[in-house]
């Protein structure tokens, strides 16, 4: 009876069965995975080395290379085979923040919330002197302030956010929504992520926009201006962050440019509109690092045991970087912890796994999925030509874990629809922890495109979106302070659970239609 209601589920969410055979749930290994994830956890303990301790781990800053050692030395001390950094190509120059103050001096002092923008120099010191507005939309406005702004500090007449995004509660599905998500159809794949608007008219005017753009920053770089104010996106005092300059090693030079909260920023606009002088100081410092220029990944495994099965391969994954202006705790080292524990879980009961299980953590996600990018050309195939590697036949399943704190609520089957009857076998015992969802709609954004790229299942766990969204994704509140312990005890235990099946599983997870080669554009 229940194994026909099951079926009917999947027809009525428009997800295909290709068997009638219930997937087996070892319940003893769950008990067991259960016990050691939810009441001896260490992720919370795995969270703070990769936050508190290391810092912000920017791409190639020397907080991301504290947070890979670290991850390298644990997994070694865990009983993990094989971990090492492994790279995965050329990324460029490393940066990070030494000194950052920034002050209202005149109307009166005040500390306003500013964060450098990565890949930003410094002030070269102390910098003192009144802020002027910049008022110019084309280059030959700018002309007007021609041999007036060395040494200055500029800000842009830019319009106050119109939306709040503070919420007081965390934001959590309902079952509602959960149903909507669980009875959704299978579409066809939409267009490649970032891909471009095709409205002619649209296209000519961003590129008039980005033209200026750089015209400006060229200009402004040229009349050596002393201190570029920005209004960041955001408001209550969350500043979200972002990059004003290339992290390429042979990036034009650009003058320094805090990106300040829309508060401080539109009361100094405020105040000049009025006809109120103001007057701030500066100092800021950053380092560019550029003795290496690799990207590298975290990566380790516990072996294969099965003679059949060993070689081949089950992966989980999340990226390790992240933004500069707080510790990326919600993005990504929530995902990251989670992913370490499923391993430590994994060897504290002593299990043997058939298949070898490998965990990777990305480095560079946020500017591109580089990381994973990389790994999955140099192992399993390019996307671009479908040309794939050996290796791209044995490996049976990535899981990737990327949206913040929030508990697991099931699985993005990524059009896997074959997928689903297994997953919802595997969901079952954790219904009480509030996993029960499965929806065949793809989602995006993160590393499990890498591989779904070619033909390698991918999938991302639905996770429930608390603030990330709202307040700490990219931004100054990205702290160890917003993770919670239970959400992050649920999640490893669940991961921990499907690769300890995926692992054992008489077959690899079953795989799609194999995508057409993606040219880049």
């Amino acid at each position: 009876m229940k194994l026909k209601l099951l079926f009917s589920c999947f027809i009525a969410a428009g997800i295909a069965v290709p068997a009638l055979a219930q997937e087996p749930v070892d319940a003893a290994m769950v008990q067991k995975i259960r016990e050691e994830g939810l009441n001896h956890s260490k992720v919370m303990e795995t969270a703070f080395y990769l936050t508190d301790v290391s810092g912000p781990r920017l791409a190639n800053s020397p907080g991301l290379i504290r947070a890979q050692k670290w991850a390298v030395n644990q997994l070694k001390t865990w009983g993990m085979s094989n971990a090492r950094l492994e790279s995965w190509g050329k990324f460029g120059k490393g940066w990070e923040v030494q000194k950052n103050y920034a002050a209202i001096t005149v109307p009166y002092y005040h500390a306003i919330i500013a964060i450098p923008k990565a890949w930003t120099p410094g002030t070269n010191g102390l910098i003192k002197g009144d802020v002027m507005i910049l008022k110019a939309d084309s280059a030959v406005e700018l002309e007007q302030y021609k041999g007036k702004l060395a040494g200055k500090i500029v800000i842009f007449d830019t319009k106050a956010p119109t939306e709040r995004t503070w919420k007081i509660d965390a934001a959590r599905y309902t079952d509602e929504e959960l149903a909507e998500m669980a009875n959704a159809k299978a579409t066809p794949a939409g267009p490649r992520r970032n891909a471009p608007d095709p409205n002619a008219a649209q296209m000519a005017s961003f590129r008039k926009l980005r033209a200026f753009r750089t015209a400006l920053s060229q200009f402004l770089v040229d009349e050596k201006v002393g201190l570029i104010l920005s209004q960041g996106r955001g408001t209550d005092g969350t500043v979200f962050t972002t990059n004003g300059a290339s992290y390429a090693d042979t990036a034009k030079a650009v003058a320094p440019e805090l990106e300040t909260s829309s508060e401080d920023y539109q009361r100094i606009l405020r105040l000049l509109k009025g006809g109120q002088p103001v007057q701030l100081e500066a100092e800021i410092k950053t380092q560019f690092i550029t003795d290496d220029l690799q990207g590298y990944d975290v990566v380790a495994e516990i072996p294969g045991t099965d003679k059949k099965l060993k070689n081949q391969v089950v992966m989980i994954g999340g990226h390790l970087d992240s933004w500069h202006a707080a510790t990326g705790a919600t993005d990504n080292a929530a995902g990251s912890a989670v992913m370490l524990e499923a391993m430590r879980i994994l060897k504290a009961i002593n299990f043997k796994p058939k298949r070898t299980i490998r965990i990777a953590l990305w480095s560079s996600e946020e500017q591109g999925l580089f990381g994973s990018r990389g790994y999955v050309a140099n192992h399993f195939g390019d996307p671009k030509t479908m040309e794939l590697k050996p290796e791209q036949a044995k490996l049976s399943a990535y899981y990737n874990l990327d949206n913040g704190t929030g508990k697991i609520r099931g699985v993005y089957l990524q059009g896997d629809s074959a997928a689903a009857p297994i997953f919802k076998a595997w969901l079952e015992p954790f219904k009480d922890l509030g996993a029960t969802t499965l929806t065949i709609r793809n989602t995006g954004g993160t590393d499990h495109l890498s591989f779904d790229a070619v033909g390698i299942p991918g999938f991302q766990f639905i996770q429930d979106a608390i603030d990330y969204g709202t307040r700490t994704h990219h931004s100054n509140q990205d702290t160890y302070d917003r993770l919670i312990e239970d959400d992050l005890k649920q999640a490893a235990t669940i991961v921990a659970s499907f690769v300890y099946h995926t692992s054992q599983r008489a077959e690899m997870i079953p795989r799609k239609e194999l995508p057409k080669p993606q040219p880049a554009r």
